[in-house]
């Protein structure tokens, strides 16, 4: 008969459930006082079903910006198009047939070469084209909820690694071009992180802590005090760069640093419900 804040008040008050205490008392104050929260979205986070929990805290304005490796929009944009992702990658790579399909392929290139002309970048670009398709099942994609929330929408891509790039559409100036453009909007949102923002990195274990890490170094070269905020990396597995890019670096001048190591689909609900919890 307890309520799910009690349940919070029970943990242990050392190791993990004090930073898990400490870092949602961070997002707390993060949204009270207006500062960003910035959420990445790895590839896996998508697969493992989290899109409605992350949606529900981008339209409760708990997440301010988003941002995702090329995986996670594809999946995303899968999920908004036909409500499912994934394929059997050892079957279909054997057969020749990993990342073949031609309707996410076709889609997603055809609208960053459309796009590029504009002056948007890759994430609004993927979320307004799942708007104007009319996909089935848009309320499930978290391009299209932070498009609709106007928020900053970054994709960040390294040519090669995302099957879209093996389709005969693909252009690598518009997929640089408009990737380029979401690294500087990231970089505005991180300019302003100082004070009381907060990072949260879910499931990256490479794109992100690099280009995190540079978009820290840009801003403040361009002499922004962006100190004493708050970096989350949450992982099945703590990884190299998550933990130098994200946990440790960005806070060495002020601020902290957290890592949490769980399946997912169990951390992220969790993280989600506590702060839900502790805004009311």
């Amino acid at each position: 008969g307890e309520s799910f804040g009690d349940f919070l008040d029970s943990l242990p008050k050392i190791l993990a459930g004090r930073d898990l205490s400490g870092l949602v008392k961070a997002i707390v104050k993060a949204h009270r006082i207006k500062k960003p929260v910035l959420a990445n979205i790895g590839a896996h986070v998508i697969k493992c079903g989290l899109n409605p929990v992350l949606i529900h805290l981008i339209e409760k304005a708990i997440f301010t910006s988003i941002s995702m490796n090329g995986a996670a929009s594809i999946h995303d944009f899968e999920i908004g198009l036909v409500g499912e992702t994934s394929e059997d990658v050892d079957i279909s790579l054997d057969e020749g047939s990993f990342g073949m399909a031609e309707e996410t392929a076709k889609a997603m290139n055809e609208a960053v070469k459309a796009g590029m002309a504009g002056d948007e970048g890759m994430g609004r670009i993927l979320g307004r084209k799942l708007l104007e398709m009319e996909a089935p099942h848009r309320d499930l994609s978290i391009l299209t909820a932070a498009v609709n929330r106007d928020i900053p929408l970054t994709v960040h891509v390294a040519l090669g690694t995302d099957v879209i790039h093996q389709h005969p559409l693909a252009d690598g100036k518009s997929l640089g071009e408009t990737s380029l453009r979401d690294f500087r909007l990231l970089c505005s949102v991180v300019s302003r992180l100082g004070g009381g923002g907060v990072v949260l990195n879910f499931g990256s274990a490479v794109i992100f802590p690099e280009v995190f890490l540079k978009a820290l170094s840009v801003v403040r070269n361009l002499g922004y005090d962006v100190r004493n905020f708050t970096t989350a990396n949450f992982d099945m597995i703590q990884h190299y760069r998550p933990l130098r890019n994200i946990v440790r670096r960005p806070v060495s001048l002020g601020g902290k640093g957290y890592a949490f190591t769980g399946h997912h689909e169990i951390m992220i609900p969790l993280l989600a419900r506590a702060v839900l919890e502790r805004m009311g």
